[in-house]
């Protein structure tokens, strides 16, 4: 599947003023950074030390139904902006920190509910980082699960990260070409 950057829209969006374009970048930019900060503000300040195994267990469940339905309001976003490219670094740029940031809060509860999860007891700073390695299929080993119930959530991140990867990338650039095409198509006066 190609999609060309030279859509009506794309060609729309370099035909605009220098002023006009940076403020559309600015604004997606500022968005980000400003949801970025929310979320990493959130994971770190906010008191959610007590949570149990098993209310890590729902967190994540709970959680995932978020990035699902985060990720289906993206791809539809994506798909009637005047900018889908532009529309869908942004989604990009927000869905994959709050997915990284859920798994990282289901590793601190882990971590802090059952002290033999891993090989060390995490802060929020090493499960962040634990999360993210894994993701990016790093694998230092110098975090390490050690039971069966934390290495079968690293298996669930390790195929959602696949499937992420995959299948999400493949959703959001579908949307591109849907929202090209939407754009290049006119709509007939009413």
């Amino acid at each position: 599947m190609t999609i060309s950057v030279s859509s009506p829209a794309e060609a729309e969006f370099a035909s605009l003023d220098r002023a006009t374009r940076r403020r559309l970048l600015v604004g997606v930019l500022g968005r980000t950074l400003g949801s970025l900060t929310v979320l990493v503000l959130a994971y770190f300040l906010l008191p959610y030390d007590r949570v149990d195994g098993g209310g890590a267990v729902l967190v994540l469940g709970l959680g995932l139904l978020a990035v699902v339905a985060l990720l289906v309001w993206q791809v539809r976003q994506i798909v009637g902006s005047a900018y889908p490219v532009v529309r869908a670094v942004e989604a990009v740029a927000t869905s994959v920190p709050v997915y990284l940031l859920l798994f990282s809060i289901v590793y601190y509860f882990m971590s802090r509910s059952s002290p033999d999860s891993f090989n060390e007891t995490l802060s929020r700073m090493d499960a962040l980082y634990f999360g993210v390695t894994v993701f990016s299929t790093v694998g230092f080993g110098d975090i390490a699960a050690r039971n069966d119930v934390t290495r079968a959530v690293v298996t669930v991140q390790m195929v959602l990260n696949l499937l992420l990867i995959a299948g999400g990338l493949r959703f959001v650039l579908a949307a591109v070409k849907r929202g090209q095409e939407r754009r290049a198509t006119p709509t007939p006066p009413a």
